[in-house]
């Protein structure tokens, strides 16, 4: 269950600060991170079939077709309910009708302002931190065993398969899902799968999600492994490592010793230089390298113009990538710790040291490692 009352302190200071009566939230992020519940039929829509609004009080709008069942299995006890006959009206109509005025909204709704839902669920509360270990731990677990019993002649949408299958049964939805073959993973970053088979190695990627949080992960497994295998993911795993430092001292406010904050932006012009210093200038280009998570897969993908401010306790799933080769864990970045979110403890790590950058730590980080056959 989420912990309502922290959201509605902060809810509370964005109303007052804006001169609103009222906030609602539609699409599924924003609308399980103010309820913990799930509003999705159709995986396909922006926006799903119940709103979330915040007016001093929990409310939740939905039609008739859905009202009892969001109120026996989705929302927390006490949340008023409130439906209206599905042929009448849509849910953007219902809300403007029954809300407050003024107010922000996170979908189309006549005459409302637009929020910014994703820098109201930054940084994480304490509740959404256990809940966010629980899923990492789950996700990780389903998709290294799955890993562990690939072969070289497995087609790739067949593994896809299989991780599909390993974590529905957790109650785990895979809205990313890339398996690519030696072949594929050293032509393309997203190796969406195919028929081909898996071959000398393989990439698998990613990215799950469970009441509203996401968490990201890559896992390398060769069985005839390119000599320059070991190498490039060592490459990317110390630019993970530089990114992950930069995070932490961003969040600090001492990356770039300025008197304003250091933002995203910053955390990627560190990790520029690391793909300097580890012989590859270009890579960045090739590919985002992730940024912060949390109720979305990423709440901002950080680039070198990035302004969004980096925070803890915050989720961060940094992604670089080595023509072939990928380093990717989401971490949890606290004030007192960074901890990795997707790790087992069942698979090989390795330590790496982050590149020497002005104002980061260089403390070796123990990161994920390739599965040598």
């Amino acid at each position: 269950m989420v912990d309502l009352s922290a959201r509605a302190d902060r809810l509370d200071e964005y109303l007052d600060a804006r001169g609103l009566e009222a906030v609602w939230f539609a699409r599924p992020n924003g609308f399980a991170w103010l309820t913990g519940g799930d509003n999705v039929v159709d995986g396909d829509a922006d926006v799903g079939v119940a709103a979330a609004g915040y007016d001093g009080e929990l409310r939740v709008i939905t039609d008739n077709i859905e009202a009892d069942r969001l109120l026996d299995e989705e929302l927390p006890d006490g949340v008023a309910v409130e439906s209206f006959p599905w042929h009448t009206s849509s849910l953007a109509e219902a809300v403007a009708d029954r809300s407050p005025a003024p107010a922000a909204a996170d979908f189309d709704v006549p005459g409302f302002d637009r929020v910014d839902g994703g820098r109201l669920r930054q940084p994480l509360t304490d509740d959404d931190v256990d809940r966010y270990r629980e899923l990492g731990r789950e996700v990780a677990a389903a998709l290294e065993t799955v890993c562990r019993n690939l072969e070289p002649d497995d087609p790739e949408y067949e593994v896809a398969a299989g991780i599909d299958i390993s974590l529905a049964s957790r109650d785990v939805n895979t809205p990313v899902v890339l398996v690519g073959g030696a072949e594929r993973a050293q032509t393309y970053r997203h190796y969406t799968p195919t028929d081909a088979t898996l071959g000398d190695y393989a990439l698998v990627s990613v990215t799950a999600e469970r009441a509203g949080l996401y968490a990201s992960l890559t896992r390398t497994i060769a069985f005839d492994a390119p000599e320059w295998l070991k190498k490039r993911h060592r490459a990317a795993a110390r630019v993970e490592a530089t990114a992950l430092a930069a995070t932490e001292a961003a969040a600090d406010g001492e990356l770039t010793g300025s008197a304003d904050s250091d933002t995203a932006g910053d955390v990627f012009a560190a990790i520029r230089e690391a793909y300097d210093a580890v012989g590859h200038p270009d890579e960045w280009r090739e590919h985002h390298q992730g940024g912060a998570a949390g109720f979305a897969s990423r709440e901002w993908i950080a680039t070198p113009e990035s302004d969004e401010p980096v925070r803890r306790p915050m989720g961060y799933a940094w992604n670089p990538t080595v023509h072939g080769a990928k380093s990717e864990d989401t971490h949890l970045v606290a004030p007192d710790r960074t901890e990795t979110l997707t790790k087992t403890g069942q698979w090989p790590t390795h330590e790496v040291e982050p590149v020497a950058v002005e104002g980061i730590s260089t403390e070796p980080r123990e990161l994920t490692a390739p599965v040598i056959r």
